[in-house]
């Protein structure tokens, strides 16, 4: 175990010669050892029960939606922790080859069932390639409450910018972007894959790997989950949906510390 400058506990030489391999092919890895006990995910899920089905706001640093609340670790401890995990802060790194911050929690109440789209058009560095997604799973998931859906090495495919949508960089032309990732996927006859992860486990995403939210079958159920997006040190953030040519919308991210 290390620790990196910002006091986060790093474990040291965590991933494998396959698990590198498979996430350079595929663009994705699920980590099958789960990462906190029944009591502490039960505990996230008790404790922000009370956060969600609000009107979208902001207040406190913290952002909600009817099914979603963006940054709870400024009031949560045990969603803190999951973002700075050991293991996890130590698979990134491995991966990766440079130290993750993560800089954003968002913890849902029931799938998303967002189209698919990449990361990367929303958090993006340079050099580029250095943001990571991580979804954990706060219950059991199935094909009835909305599990994550990815497109295998979909990460391997040329980063696609609103220029390359042929719209202006704005959030409002946000919808031509979405379709045309969805013509991409059956003009590429992508086959979609599901996170049907089991209550702790983990799946780490490459920024630029199609994903999204499957449909929920089943609208009585909840599919409570935690995901953590990581950029690396040493790297200019900033955000392409936003950004055309010299006019570059930079972020400076609020790490998790």
């Amino acid at each position: 175990m290390v620790r990196s400058p910002s006091g986060m506990s790093i474990e040291a030489n965590t991933a494998t010669a396959a698990q590198r391999e498979q996430f350079e092919r595929d663009g994705y890895l699920v980590i099958e050892e789960p990462l906190a006990n029944e009591e502490t995910l039960a505990a996230i899920v008790e404790q922000l029960s009370g956060l969600y089905g609000q009107k979208y706001h902001r207040a406190d640093n913290i952002t909600y939606y009817p099914n979603r609340v963006m940054g709870a670790w400024h009031v949560n401890e045990h969603v803190k922790d999951l973002a700075r995990h050991p293991h996890v802060l130590g698979l990134l790194q491995d991966l990766y080859g440079r130290r993750p911050l993560p800089f954003q929690t968002i913890n849902f109440r029931t799938g998303t069932q967002q189209a698919p789209h990449s990361d990367a058009l929303h958090f993006s560095t340079i050099p580029p390639g250095f943001m990571a997604g991580v979804w954990i799973a706060l219950e059991d998931m199935d094909m009835d409450n909305g599990p994550l859906v990815y497109y295998r090495g979909s990460h391997k495919f040329p980063f696609v910018t609103m220029g390359d949508v042929g719209v202006e960089a704005k959030a409002e032309n946000y919808k031509d972007y979405e379709r045309f990732v969805a013509e991409l996927i059956e003009r590429e006859d992508l086959e979609p894959r599901y996170g049907t992860i089991s209550k702790g486990q983990a799946l780490i995403w490459a920024a630029n790997l199609l994903h999204g939210g499957a449909p929920q079958r089943d609208r009585s159920r909840s599919r409570h989950s935690q995901v953590t997006h990581y950029f690396f040190e040493d790297c200019q953030y900033y955000v392409p949906m936003l950004s055309e040519g010299d006019n570059v919308r930079w972020r400076d991210p609020e790490w998790v510390v």
